[in-house]
């Protein structure tokens, strides 16, 4: 099992589009299965944007808390989830919320939420977690999402202001992960490459290791942001293609970090 945070900063890096990207190219091996679970305080994007509106019923994170309260979580959770896989049902997604004003009902919830997908399992199936945190989940009540994941990935820009929007905000979470989380190293980047800065000179400035870096490619990402027909070409798309090459690379980084934090145990992802 594998959970992998999203987070992003100001000026819409794109922390949204990234997951979805990963959830459509996570490696699978049989038997298992991946969750992209949208945790984003200020509202999901996701069922207004990649799947324009389609989704018959109500799905989400917003029935989770109610479920919580009721202390049917771990019942409730799977019957939230909508399949977005070509094939089977590899491929799954929970909803965000649809009004940020919603975010409070979960205050209580974070933190069962976040041990449900540190050990999530369901019968013989095994899952892997990619949790969007948005622009502010990474902190505050849902930060928990954050310290409990094996791998934390700030979307940026590779331009000046979108370095100096992150800066702040990847000094504080690399704080809170050192004290209250799995550890500093959890933490990479993600660029967009929009900008004239290299990825070298990103992590510089950062102080953190940049994991994958995305083409700008307006029109496959407007698949994923806004339901676009991207047609057969989008599952050939440069994105698509950095985004599994990615998701590889940060498997390895997950890898990595288990045979440092336990020594002589098996140190594979799975």
């Amino acid at each position: 099992m594998t959970v992998v945070a999203i987070a992003g900063c100001p000026g819409a890096p794109g922390a949204t589009t990234t997951a979805l990207a990963l959830l459509l190219t996570w490696p699978l091996e049989p038997g298992r299965r991946v969750i992209l679970a949208e945790c984003d305080p200020d509202g999901g994007a996701v069922l207004a944007g990649a799947l324009a509106g389609r989704t018959p019923g109500p799905y989400g994170l917003r029935n989770i808390a109610v479920a919580d309260r009721q202390g049917q979580l771990s019942e409730v959770f799977w019957r939230q989830l909508i399949d977005l896989s070509d094939e089977g049902t590899d491929r799954l997604l929970l909803p965000g919320l649809t009004d940020p004003a919603q975010a409070s009902s979960l205050a209580y919830t974070w933190d069962r939420l976040a041990a449900m997908f540190a050990g999530i399992e369901q019968s013989s199936i095994s899952h892997d977690v990619v949790v969007d945190l948005g622009r502010s989940g990474a902190f505050g009540p849902s930060a928990v999402l954050a310290r409990k994941a094996d791998a934390v990935l700030m979307v940026v820009r590779p331009t000046l202001r979108g370095i100096h929007a992150a800066l702040p905000r990847i000094t504080a979470l690399r704080n809170d992960l050192q004290e209250s989380g799995t550890g500093a190293d959890a933490l990479g980047v993600v660029i967009v490459d929009s900008g004239p800065y290299t990825a070298h000179e990103v992590s510089k400035q950062l102080g953190s290791p940049v994991v994958m870096s995305l083409p700008h490619s307006p029109q496959a990402a407007s698949v994923l942001s806004d339901g676009r027909d991207g047609g057969r070409r989008f599952a050939r798309s440069d994105l698509l293609r950095s985004a599994r090459g990615g998701a590889v690379r940060v498997q390895e980084l997950i890898a990595g970090r288990r045979a440092r934090l336990m020594p002589g145990e098996h140190s594979d992802v799975r």
